[in-house]
């Protein structure tokens, strides 16, 4: 990357011309329903749609006009992106859509992504999440986590959260957010949202003024830092309910992550604070249908005395065994169980299923079984299959396999 020495940007000489390129390729991927627009000096323009990289372009953006475009798209903030090399702002396309993005520079340049935010706020029908976090909606006070890798969707699982609460509750919500992407009108809630540099210097500063202004329910857009997660552990302490996301993969991970960002001589006061304030942890990955889009997968803790006792423990081998175990009575499930059902459901492929769990030799058990028992039944509807008879018959299962899955 070339010094730029002259950071001021004079509005009155630029033509706007890499905007309505811009705008032309932000088009394209909205009406072929992508994610992320992908824009890079020295690269071609490239999007993102059902997960795959699809080329937009085949002429490359060059050094002038990356540079041109980051100052049309930040203007008096440009000097920030030459200081910070990288700068978070969202970018409004029409009524419809707006952008997170990150523009940054690389060895080429200025490149810059432009992740869909629709303006129309997610619903857990739309999104076809578990029920269970209707009743996390409802969880007057404790710590809430929405886990996964980056683009799983958990902003979109926490603005459908707040969402539900927003219709439902009377309560006085708090965001804290890196930039604030979904916005919300009033409704049955007073909901402020604050945006990182915008509003708020950090996250954490953000976070223990919130305790200072009457809050019922604050959403931490990301906790990067111990002082984030010692802020919001003491939120959550002292009776409000605060969601949170951490780039985790599951639970168990979760669990550990928060555990070991203390020093070792804090282990167990953490472990403590965290078995009485942790309410539940939802954990995302996103697989591909049948149908050729794309659908997340949900592991979901539940927390319930077996939980709170292991976290409290610090044993975090039984963590899944006893999310699998909660399933009827707590309406928790596992990666598994979770993937099972979208298999069963018909949306995945078994091939799918198994790419994505965390177990796939357990996982495929579990596939089998479904699949004999699927046959069986069609037997029985179609030529009177005895009802009597083992689904291990025609499938190879023994017995003790058969109890163990179902166990």
């Amino acid at each position: 990357m070339e010094h730029i020495e002259n950071t001021t940007v004079n509005v009155d000489e630029l033509t706007f011309e890499m905007t309505k390129k811009l705008r032309a390729y932000l088009k394209i991927l909205v009406e072929n329903k992508g994610s992320d627009l992908h824009v890079k000096s020295g690269g071609t323009i490239r999007g993102r749609v059902n997960g795959h990289m699809i080329p937009f372009s085949k002429d490359k953006l060059t050094y002038d006009e990356g540079l041109t475009l980051a100052k049309e798209l930040l203007r008096g903030r440009f000097g920030e992106l030459v200081r910070d090399k990288s700068v978070d702002f969202t970018y409004k396309y029409d009524e419809h859509y707006r952008f997170r993005v990150n523009i940054f520079f690389q060895v080429d340049g200025v490149s810059a992504v432009f992740r869909t935010i629709p303006t129309v706020l997610p619903t857990f029908d739309s999104l076809k999440l578990p029920e269970v976090l209707k009743d996390f909606c409802n969880t007057p006070r404790g710590l809430i986590l929405v886990t996964g890798p980056t683009g799983s969707g958990k902003t979109t699982t926490l603005a459908s959260m707040i969402n539900q609460m927003n219709s439902t509750l009377k309560k006085h919500i708090i965001t804290v957010e890196d930039p604030v992407e979904y916005e919300y009108e009033d409704k049955e809630c007073i909901i402020n949202q604050r945006a990182i540099g915008q509003d708020a210097l950090n996250f954490s500063s953000a976070l223990r003024a919130a305790l200072r202004e009457d809050p019922d329910v604050i959403l931490v857009g990301e906790m990067r830092d111990l002082e984030t997660i010692e802020t919001a552990l003491h939120a959550a302490e002292t009776g409000h309910l605060v969601l949170s996301t951490l780039h985790t993969v599951d639970a168990k991970e979760t669990i550990n992550r928060i555990i070991g960002m203390f020093p070792g001589e804090e282990h167990n006061r953490i472990m403590m604070s965290l078995s009485a304030v942790l309410q539940g942890i939802v954990s995302q990955r996103l697989v591909r249908t049948i149908e050729g889009g794309r659908r997340a997968a949900i592991e979901v803790l539940v927390k319930n005395a077996r939980i709170s006792q292991l976290i409290l423990e610090g044993n975090d081998k039984e963590i899944t065994d006893a999310i699998e175990e909660g399933s009827e009575i707590y309406k928790s499930q596992s990666f598994d169980q979770a993937l099972l059902g979208l298999y069963a459901e018909g949306a995945i492929t078994q091939e799918e299923a198994l790419h994505n769990s965390s177990t796939p030799s357990d996982l495929k058990l579990k596939i089998d079984f479904h699949d004999a028992l699927k046959v069986k039944e069609a037997k029985r509807q179609n030529v009177g299959y005895d009802k009597d008879e083992s689904a291990s018959d025609d499938f190879g299962f023994d017995d003790s396999d058969i109890l163990s899955l179902k166990e």
